[in-house]
Parts: C-alpha cells; structure tokens; sequence
C-alpha cells in the first residue's frame, strides 16, 4: 500500500471540490516528490497508486495524457526490473477499459516492460509485449520505420526462444515494408534475422547464401562480417551435396577472406572433393550450435548426413565402381545403408551411376547428377562413363581430320574448270 505521505494528497487531488486547473500542477508536484522519495521500496506502490489516480474520471483525459506520460518515465527510471515489471502490469490492467484514449503512453509502458523481461531473458514475455503494440491506429501516425523495428525486434526475441514459426510470421511483416526503410541497421538486422531462421529451418543452401550476403555489409565491424562468414561455411558444409551445393562451396573457396576461417579446412576439402576423415568431423562438430547437430528422421544427426553424401559423392569421382560391401566400410556404414544413400542421390539426381544389386557392384558415372528427380534409381538416361570416353576420342578425330581437310583446302584449292 502506498505511504501517507503520497495518499493523502492523492485523496484531496481526486476530491471534486479541489478546481480543474489546480490538479495538473499538484499531480506534478506529487510525482516529483515520489521519485524522490529516500525510501526505493516505496517508489513502486506511490507510483501504482499514483496512475490510478490520474486514470479515474476526476481528471479528463487533456490533463491526463502529460501526467501519464511523466509516470511513464519515472517507471523507466526505476533500477529494479522486478519493479518496472510489477508497475507496468499495474499500468497496464490499470488502461485496459481506456488504451484507445492513451495508445502512445501504452506503447511506452510495453517498450519498458519489454527491455525489463529481455534483461531476464524471457525473451517470450518481452515478444508478448511488444506484440501488444497498437501499429494500426487511427489516434497516432507511426511512421514505416516504426513499425519495422518493432516487428524485427519481436522477431529477434522469437529467435532467441528458437521459435522460428512465429519469428517468421513478423519477418514476413517487416518485408512488407522493407523497401520503404532506409535505416541501413534494420535492413542488417532483418537479412541477418532471415538467415538464421534459415538455418533453425535446415534450409542450409538459403542460409549459407544469406549469412554470406551479410559478411559483406560494410556497417558491420570485421569480427562480425568473418563470424558471418564462418556461418556461411557451416552451412554450406551441412547441406545435402550435389551441384547446388558445389556451386555455393565454389564461391566460398573462392571468397579471399576464406583461409582467414576457422572452417576453411574442412571448406577445402569439401570443395575438392577429398575423403573427409572422423576425427576432421569430430572437430568441427565442436563449433556447430545444437540445432545443427539435431537429428534427422533415420536417426543420423545433419552433419553425420551431409558427410555421408560427401564421402559418397567423393567416392564417385576417385572410382569407376565399387562394392556395396566397401562402399559400407568406407563410409563407416552397414551394407543396406550404404546402398539407400546411394539410391537415394540417384533417384534425386544428385548422383550419376546404377546399382546392379545381383553382383553387388555400384557402378559411377562422373560424379554429380544435374539435381533432377529420376525414376527407377537412375539419373536419367545416363550412359556408361567408358562410352562417353569413347566418344569423346572419336569427336576429338573427326575434329582433326576437318582441320586437316580444312588446311589441305587452304594450300591446294580445288580449280572448277
């Protein structure tokens, strides 16, 4: 209960007898002398007892709006957030019939209570405020960037509840109105919001292209555009290989600041299709966050996957064929996997080859497929690697012989008589 020192003059200010043009300055008065007041414990009960005061219809809402506004930001003063938390709420129920007639000095109280739950990490409670936030109002015009900020701020809390669903739902509200924002900190916040709900989603091709568009904002300091870098690196390392994948491995390899990396060595041999051995995964399976080392529907974690595909894929390329039963040793798996990894990049074409299940032989075809979905466990119409060889030598005869025909026509042209 508020002090009487602070309730008996609010009970002479709500008194009808007491003249209109006499409250504001004595409610003025009175919250000066609240805030300082010698006793911290107090400041919160004269504070709730003060913006009852001020909301009861003894005083209309003209005078009201100033007043509320200076207890607003005398709640913003208060050190203790467990206070700031208690008052605001207070403030809040307190507005509930009135909000329309108060929307800015509601807003206010939301922020507040926001930063206080963020400063306890209840990053949920602080999105639940600020989601409370009148953004389409008739009574205040709030500007493009305004509601951006408070839509990407809610956002970045979800994110860090790993709450991507909900993060997403605003992410996709603050696009709405990106084109029109020109604060170049809420497009970096934004791009760097999607690539990470990219990455909680395991779209990792999406989010490697997305934390490597963001290494390069020059906004950001260097540690942070190199962190959004390795990020970058992760993520393309934990995709499902095949020719997408190589190609954003290429233009990782290819980016000067990539040996600076802690990730470059792994990067490396991935891009050049070298066998990646247990203790290389091992170590870099330290640096991953949890969610990247969540595991998939057959039991395998995400990293355990993508390296699979990768020795896989490297195989291909060092052998013409192999057997199922080495294949199983040298991707540290049992024959029946081995074989549905194989089929299944064959079937989404993200390998070339068949299977000749009888003899238990897989036979390569070059590598990489071209990414399309085939039927049957084969990429296509795919012919054997020899065939191709031998076409290639005999295009590469017949192209000499034109050049010699072309040059014996140069030196004895023919006369017509």
């Amino acid at each position: 209960m508020e002090s009487s020192d602070i309730s008996k003059p609010l009970a002479k200010l709500e008194n009808p007898s007491t003249p209109q043009s006499d409250k504001p300055s004595g409610y003025n008065d009175l919250l000066r002398q609240i805030t300082s007041s010698s006793d911290p414990s107090q400041v919160p009960l004269n504070l709730t007892a003060f913006i009852e005061s001020i909301l009861k219809e003894s005083l209309g809402i003209v005078a009201a709006r100033p007043l509320l506004a200076s207890a607003v930001e005398a709640i913003s003063s208060i050190k203790s957030t467990e206070s700031k938390i208690e008052v605001g709420t207070h403030a809040l129920q307190t507005l509930e019939s009135r909000v329309v007639s108060f929307e800015e000095q509601d807003a206010m109280i939301r922020e507040i209570m926001a930063d206080a739950y963020q400063e306890q990490e209840d990053f949920i409670d602080a999105a639940k405020m600020l989601q409370g936030i009148q953004l389409e109002s008739s009574q205040r015009k709030i500007s493009d960037d305004a509601k951006v900020k408070t839509w990407m701020r809610i956002c970045r809390l979800y994110i860090e509840e790993d709450d991507t669903t909900s993060a997403e739902s605003y992410l996709n509200r603050a696009k709405n109105l990106l084109y029109k924002v020109e604060d170049p900190e809420l497009n970096l916040m934004f791009h760097l919001s999607q690539a990470r709900i990219l990455d909680a989603r395991r779209r990792f091709l999406d989010a490697s292209s997305a934390y490597h568009s963001v290494s390069f904002n020059v906004t950001l300091a260097e540690e942070e555009r190199m962190h959004a870098l390795s990020a970058a690196i992760k993520c393309a390392v934990l995709a499902p290989a095949g020719p997408q994948r190589s190609r954003t491995l290429a233009k990782l390899y290819k980016d000067e600041r990539a040996p600076q990396a802690a990730e470059f060595s792994i990067l490396e041999k991935m891009f050049l299709d070298r066998l990646l051995s247990v203790e290389e995964v091992d170590k870099f399976a330290d640096s991953l966050a949890p969610h990247q080392l969540a595991r998939t529907s057959d039991g395998s974690t995400v990293l355990r996957k993508a390296v699979i595909e990768h020795n896989l894929l490297s195989t291909s390329r060092l052998y013409n064929n192999i057997g199922i039963n080495e294949l199983g040793l040298l991707l540290d798996l049992d024959v029946e996997r081995s074989e549905e990894y194989a089929a299944g990049m064959m079937e989404q074409g993200r390998l070339t080859g068949r299977i000749d299940q009888i003899d238990g032989v897989i036979f390569f075809d070059g590598g990489e497929g071209s990414a399309e979905r085939t039927s049957g466990g084969q990429a296509g119409n795919v012919v054997g690697r020899d065939l191709r060889k031998w076409d290639s030598k005999v295009q590469g005869v017949t192209e000499e012989v034109e050049r010699l025909a072309s040059t014996l026509q140069a030196l004895y042209p023919v006369r017509w008589p």
